[in-house]
């Protein structure tokens, strides 16, 4: 008993990863969150899941609290554990209160009839965060294929051209928005995107350019690392192709925010933040209710994704962005409808996208994420030019404000 209250006990100081650190705070609630994915395949499960759950959020809890990923170094603190431990639990807590066992409608074979393996069906669950393929995700958008289905070969080839691709963009467009001010939030000390030297036509003029660029940055990196792992899935794991369809679709052609948010952006935490916020404010509120929840669940989880680079990171900088976000749905519903479309939907959903944008990018560079690593910041050939353009490009938007 007393080892199991020991491995259970949250500590009060944070240790650097090793092999021993990882043993001892990583596993243990990976290890849970792979055993309840077993037991929710099955019927008459849910007393044990009941009893499973608790130690699972507990040890997910110790991990993020008490593991330093960054080694010590403040630039690397993007690295730390928050997200995952906090999916962990709230996956298996949801996990915990299912009452019929989950059930997986496709698996790629070399017959007609599937073939259940409960070991793998498990470790596709705990992998498999939009659900393809499972019965609880039905109904969720899937964008059109992109990448060649001839052969695995081809496919992967597809996908490693892409990833290298949009490592290269977000690299080149992360190093872009750091050049605006590469001592305050293009350093992890952080710092305000607006500039208060500039007039405020001008000053929203810069941080506009400064949130879409963030934007873009961030969707060619998260582009890039789904492309890598779909390489390692094909050709390692030898996974189908049509086990790894595409994550994101061309956000910036969205004509409506219901059309961004459910179709063209990643849906990753779909489950989650409808887990946490979606259904239990549907039940007061109804269908606006499960709305905007989802997207404040959504901020939330946000903000404490920062709390490992900015501890004294205000919440309110990620929940009010992100809860505007459902509420921009509602009036665009309450307005025309599902009819959005078209390029007054499109001019709609920007600058509602930009307006927004602007608060939750500020909270993000504020905290210091912008000043985070990128693969571009030893490549000095390519930094300094792009570097200079930045800095002329500020210089010029100061001259004309009347403050150089």
């Amino acid at each position: 008993m007393l080892p199991l209250l020991d491995v259970l006990r949250l500590p009060t100081t944070k240790v650097l990863l090793t092999t021993e650190t990882f043993a001892s705070r990583v596993l243990p609630p990976v290890a849970c969150c792979f055993a309840t994915a077993f037991l929710v395949l099955l019927p008459r499960t849910k007393s044990v899941r009941i009893a499973l759950w608790p130690i699972t959020a507990i040890l997910a809890l110790r991990a993020a609290i008490s593991l330093d990923m960054s080694m010590g170094q403040p630039k690397l603190a993007f690295l730390n554990m928050q997200l995952s431990m906090i999916c962990i639990a709230a996956r298996t807590l949801e996990w915990t209160v299912q009452t019929k066992p989950f059930v997986r409608m496709a698996r790629p074979s070399s017959t007609d009839v599937p073939k259940q393996n409960l070991v793998l069906d498990a470790i596709d669950l705990v992998c498999n965060f939009r659900g393809c393929g499972w019965d609880w995700s039905q109904g969720m958008y899937i964008p059109p294929e992109t990448h060649p289905t001839s052969s695995r070969l081809a496919f992967a080839t597809s996908a490693l051209v892409s990833g290298l691709k949009h490592i290269f963009l977000s690299g080149t467009i992360h190093t872009a928005v750091k050049s605006f001010s590469l001592d305050t939030f293009g350093s992890v000390d952080g710092g305000t995107i607006f500039d208060d030297s500039l007039p405020p036509h001008l000053r929203y003029f810069r941080s506009s350019i400064i949130a879409t660029l963030s934007a873009f940055a961030i969707y060619s990196l998260i582009k890039a690392n789904y492309e890598i792992i779909v390489v390692i899935c094909v050709l390692i794991l030898r996974q189908h192709p049509d086990q790894c369809p595409p994550l994101i679709d061309s956000p910036w052609r969205a004509t409506s925010l219901r059309e961004f948010w459910s179709r063209r952006w990643h849906q990753l935490l779909r489950r989650v933040f409808i887990f946490l916020g979606g259904n239990p404010l549907s039940l007061l509120f109804g269908r606006i209710g499960g709305v905007i929840g989802a997207f404040l669940a959504s901020g939330f989880i946000h903000h404490l994704q920062l709390l490992p680079i900015d501890p004294s990171s205000e919440m309110w900088r990620m929940v009010l962005p992100f809860g505007m976000m459902g509420a921009g749905m509602v009036i665009e519903r309450a307005v025309a409808g599902n009819k959005t479309g078209g390029w007054m939907g499109w001019t709609w959903t920007m600058c509602w996208m930009v307006l927004w944008g602007n608060v939750m990018v500020d909270g993000w560079a504020r905290a210091g994420l912008l000043g985070s690593p990128n693969v571009l910041d030893s490549a000095t050939p390519i930094r300094q030019p792009i570097e200079r353009l930045v800095k002329t490009f500020d210089e010029y938007l100061h001259s004309i404000g009347g403050k150089p």
